[in-house]
């Protein structure tokens, strides 16, 4: 098929320029962010200007075609992810190996995530977001290419990497691009939602083409291609004009250039404070999310004595719940506010996740995981909008590029670390595992600094702690 051009009046200076995540850097005072001691400041001008100065995704009428291309990318995203799950029974199976071994298909994605983090920003300054969309669909093509020919496991595992790279890409790209729009807690909840659908289609997929219609596990990758062509179809025409040089012309700042080199995002106070924090966050929710999904289908199986089907549908339950949880949740977030919103849906996960470790039995741990996928869909969005309220406006593309790819690498890191604990501990370890991170989430999320100043949310209940002593409440 051969890609037409936009038509030539679209390329006219009066149009509309492209949306980059800094796009309003020249013209529009940025959103409230962290100053230098890591703490709110307000923003210098009214927050409804400045949210009614960003794009919307219904205006230019061509940015309805532009968010319809991101939310295929993150439909192709999940059925990605999940199928992992959903096929490493039958990896077992047929490659006759361990868990330990199975679990190389959760840890190669990370090889490519981190190759997306370190090029990330330099690749958007040289190809823009139509060669970023470009790179990783092909990317994605590439390993499915490869998956569907029932390769050698390390030809498959090598296929993976390639799928890592093109999901580390996606994520930074267009995360940021939805980020940085009106009513992005919304857009952001409908776009991880969409993520969520493909990880309950792919699950559905590979347990009905393998069970019912009785074809070998490789022919789910044929479906695989199938979407990554349209992926590839749909973000090179829909982001056609979005060049590097459009890129770098909107990456220009108000007082000079600004460095948002990696370096500084992450080295540099107040950035590297909010980035690290929501990295290593995002790294274990990533990580518990696909820890769930991968390995709940094994711990159906083996620990609750269920059939191969009823197994593979708890996991379409599982991402069903993630789907419905981000979307909802989206909207009462907005309501609520994300920081109190989200402490909340963490601490109903953790205790959904005892009932689904303590009671034994396969309809309650089925309707269990269904309900922890809920609570726990809308955190990744609220990251993402928690760091472009945070964080000056020239450092999204970096810094969520950067916690994207790093928490998207949670996919393969905690998973295999199941897997690794499985062989020795048996697959009932992964809920105690998966409470412990989910704990650690929780902290993490508190100590992230509240937009307006105050520090975080554990700040009032250590000054009274030390004044209680005598001390300086100041100092914290």
């Amino acid at each position: 098929m051969t890609l037409t051009p936009p038509d030539r009046r679209e390329m006219e200076p009066h149009m509309e320029e492209p949306m980059s995540p800094a796009r309003l850097d020249n013209n529009v005072t940025e959103k409230d962010h962290v100053n230098d001691d890591g703490h709110g400041a307000e923003s210098s001008s009214p927050p409804d200007d400045t949210e009614s100065l960003l794009p919307r995704w219904n205006h230019p009428r061509s940015n309805i075609f532009r968010v319809f291309a991101t939310l295929w990318v993150f439909l192709v995203m999940g059925a990605n992810d999940a199928a992992y799950g959903a096929l490493l029974p039958y990896l077992e199976e047929y490659y006759n190996i361990t868990y330990m071994i199975v679990s190389l298909v959760f840890l190669s994605p990370l090889v490519g995530y981190v190759l997306s983090a370190l090029i990330n920003d330099k690749l958007h300054l040289w190809v823009g977001q139509r060669g970023v969309g470009f790179i990783a669909s092909v990317c994605h093509l590439i390993g499915y290419i490869i998956s569907c020919t029932r390769p050698p496991y390390p030809a498959l595992v090598v296929a993976y990497v390639f799928a890592g790279i093109a999901n580390g890409l996606g994520d930074a790209a267009w995360n940021t691009y939805i980020g940085n729009m009106q009513s992005s807690n919304e857009l952001l909840g409908v776009l991880h939602g969409v993520y969520g659908l493909g990880a309950v289609i792919s699950p559905l997929v590979v347990t009905n083409m393998v069970k019912k219609a009785n074809v070998p596990w490789n022919y789910f990758y044929f479906f695989m291609i199938g979407i990554a062509a349209v992926e590839f179809i749909l973000i090179v025409m829909a982001f056609w004009r979005f060049t590097g040089a459009a890129f770098r012309k909107t990456r220009a700042q108000t007082a000079g250039e600004t460095n948002a080199s990696l370096r500084s995002t992450l080295f540099t106070r107040p950035a590297a404070r909010v980035s690290w924090v929501c990295a290593i966050l995002l790294l274990f929710y990533v990580g518990v999310e696909v820890a769930i999904g991968g390995w709940v289908v094994t711990f159906m199986i083996d620990v609750r004595h269920a059939s191969y089907y009823d197994s593979g549908m708890t996991a379409t339950g599982f991402w069903l719940g993630i789907t419905v949880g981000r979307v909802v949740l989206g909207f009462i977030t907005a309501r609520l506010g994300v920081k109190l919103a989200t402490t909340i849906y963490i601490t109903c996960s953790i205790g959904v996740d005892l009932v689904l470790w303590l009671v034994p039995n396969f309809y309650v741990s089925a309707v269990a995981a269904a309900v922890q996928g809920f609570c726990l869909g809308p955190l990744f969005p609220a990251v993402v909008q928690v760091m472009t309220m945070l964080l000056p406006k020239h450092l999204h593309v970096t810094s969520i590029g950067f916690v994207a790819a790093f928490g998207g690498s949670g996919a393969a890191v905690i998973p295999f670390i199941v897997g690794a604990i499985a062989q020795n501990r048996g697959v009932e370890s992964l809920m105690p595992f998966v409470l412990a991170l989910s704990v650690a989430i929780l902290v993490l999320w508190m100590a992230l600094p509240r937009q307006g100043g105050g520090g975080s949310v554990f700040r009032p209940f250590l000054k009274k702690i030390l004044r209680s002593r005598g001390q300086d409440g100041n100092m914290i």
